[in-house]
């Protein structure tokens, strides 16, 4: 599965050249005009990086990028900063407000390529789009599970799972959390449907003596740990 960046860009040029960029490196490409749409669509599916403009209608890119910050879901999430503010100070109050990079208009698309490879690389996005640990191996474009050589076959809600937790070893999760990285925020399923799916993940896992790594950490919720 490839990395999906969202764009929040108001003009229509702009926002088409860099999907058009993202798009043809292989990224899976979100749009949105506006802060306000943005924030709905991570609701029910969280990009990997945002590349978000400073000047837009209503809600302005900075106070968009607080937001995402003050959000646990989304406090990890890598956002360049699109602008043609170049001064020291629009800088500083870019950074901080959470941004992890700054692009001044007008760039080349080589840039930003550079840029959001970078941050990926960064924020421990997987080389090749494959996720490794304990001889499990997750191929993110395939969608597909291999344990010790072994093709495993599994559904969707399980291999988003063994994902999230797979990219963030010793983490724990609540189920909230879970609830909000795996389904998204506007699917309503109750907490007790993540404890299904876990005991589904360590049932696929249990054949190769490797259940234990998707631990639970008791009033937390859940965590894998490759030791």
């Amino acid at each position: 599965m490839a990395h999906k960046i969202l764009i929040v860009e108001d003009e229509p040029e702009i926002r088409e050249l860099l999907a058009f960029t993202l798009s043809r490196e292989g990224y899976d490409v979100l749009e949105a005009e506006t802060a306000e749409a943005a924030l709905l669509k991570m609701d029910s599916r969280m990009p990997d990086l945002a590349v978000v403009d400073w000047m837009l209608p209503g809600m302005d890119g900075v106070e968009l990028a607080r937001r995402i910050r003050r959000d646990e879901v989304g406090s990890d999430l890598p956002i360049i900063m699109l602008t043609a503010r170049g001064d020291e100070p629009d800088k500083l109050k870019s950074f901080a407000s959470g941004v992890d990079d700054y692009i001044t208009k007008p760039f080349s698309p080589r840039e930003l390529l550079a840029r959001v490879k970078a941050l990926l690389r960064r924020s421990g996005a997987p080389e090749n789009n494959l996720l490794e640990a304990c001889g499990i191996t997750l191929n993110l474009d395939s969608h597909r599970i291999t344990i010790q050589g072994n093709d495993v076959h599994t559904g969707p809600t399980e291999f988003r799972l063994l994902e999230l937790l797979m990219r963030n070893p010793d983490r724990a999760f609540d189920r909230n959390q879970l609830l909000d990285r795996v389904w998204g925020r506007s699917v309503y399923v109750e907490e007790r449907t993540v404890d299904v799916h876990i005991l589904r993940l360590r049932k696929l896992l249990k054949p190769f003596g490797l259940d234990r790594t998707v631990q639970t950490v008791r009033s937390v919720g859940y965590r894998f740990s490759p030791t």
